[in-house]
């Protein structure tokens, strides 16, 4: 029986970056799926996940990144790409949120970075307001950053399993990524990967209405 929705942040909750990363991308005349690929380079050690793991500031991570850019030929800041991650909410799924509160524990997981200085002036409180203010609605918020692990390591989705006091077996996580939903799933959550608001939300009520 499920009695936890858990859900990510960016790409399930607001839109997906990756149309922005793509967008920069043909903008900046970097190979399509370049910002994807560098992301996934050394996955557990480079720039990107030393950031999801508070290892270091966005500050670093802007010289980081750029060196691993740099690596690979084509000169991108770390900031620049951090900027393309801030993207619109989707209403719907905030209601969806409301709505299974009733419910359920309902969990935010997400790879996120520190709240600095830089970040604000980057990319504005305004939106970091506006998204504190659903990270406020859910009953629990795992954050990579703050707990010093990330998805997709087996140790995150133990520390939000421990902090929200529910098995595996009883949750069932939303993510758009397919890697992120491998480790859940072989610790026996139920998982829906992430295509577009309306599609989570359908699958979503057929977990429900079958649990």
């Amino acid at each position: 029986m499920i009695e936890a929705i858990l859900f990510d942040f960016g790409g399930v909750v607001t839109e997906s970056p990756f149309e922005a990363f793509n967008t920069f991308e043909r903008e900046h005349g970097l190979p399509e799926n370049f910002i994807r690929k560098l992301n996934s380079d050394q996955h557990d050690k480079n720039a990107w996940a030393k950031l999801e793991r508070g290892e270091i500031s966005p500050d670093e991570f802007d010289e980081l990144f750029r060196k691993e850019a740099i690596n690979k030929g084509y000169d991108v800041g770390g900031l620049e790409i951090l900027k393309l991650v801030f993207t619109p909410l989707r209403p719907s799924m905030i209601s969806a949120i409301q709505q299974y509160k009733n419910n359920y524990q309902v969990a935010c997981l997400t790879n996120n970075f520190p709240r600095t200085p830089t970040l604000e002036s980057l990319i504005g409180t305004s939106r970091l307001n506006e998204w504190q203010n659903v990270f406020d609605t859910f009953s629990h918020v795992i954050e990579s950053a703050k707990v010093g692990a990330r998805k997709p390591e087996k140790q995150f989705f133990l520390t939000a399993c421990d902090a929200i006091g529910v098995k595996p077996k009883s949750a069932v996580f939303l993510d758009d990524i397919g890697s992120n939903l491998k480790p859940a799933r072989d610790m026996g959550m139920t998982t829906i990967k992430v295509t577009s608001a309306q599609q989570a939300i359908d699958s979503l009520e057929a977990v429900l209405n079958k649990s």
